[in-house]
């Protein structure tokens, strides 16, 4: 039984050793997309952020509204035919 214990430890050193080095040849690879890849998470990140705050969009857009309101209504028209054209994507999905 100690065999078969000290055959089962000696191979997960080895697997373990494996794993490491491929992960750090798989980094390799994503190197040079690193840096687009985390402006990307952060443009996710800040989107989510607006979409979870209404109040913040809301507000500028009333701003938007009050200070120019022929912008906001071309802001509007453009939003709504977006919001539009995702759910009729969406529901093709």
């Amino acid at each position: 039984m100690r065999q078969k214990l000290l055959e089962l430890e000696a191979r997960q050193r080895a697997l373990q050793e494996r794993a490491a080095q491929e992960r750090s040849e798989f980094a390799l690879h994503f190197e040079p997309i690193e840096k687009p890849l985390s402006w990307a998470d952060k443009g996710i990140d800040a989107f989510n952020f607006v979409k979870g705050t209404p109040i913040l969009w809301t507000s500028a857009f009333a701003a938007l509204a009050h200070y120019q309101p022929k912008l906001a209504s071309k802001v509007l028209a453009v939003g709504w035919g977006t919001v539009k054209l995702l759910k009729g994507a969406k529901s093709l999905l």
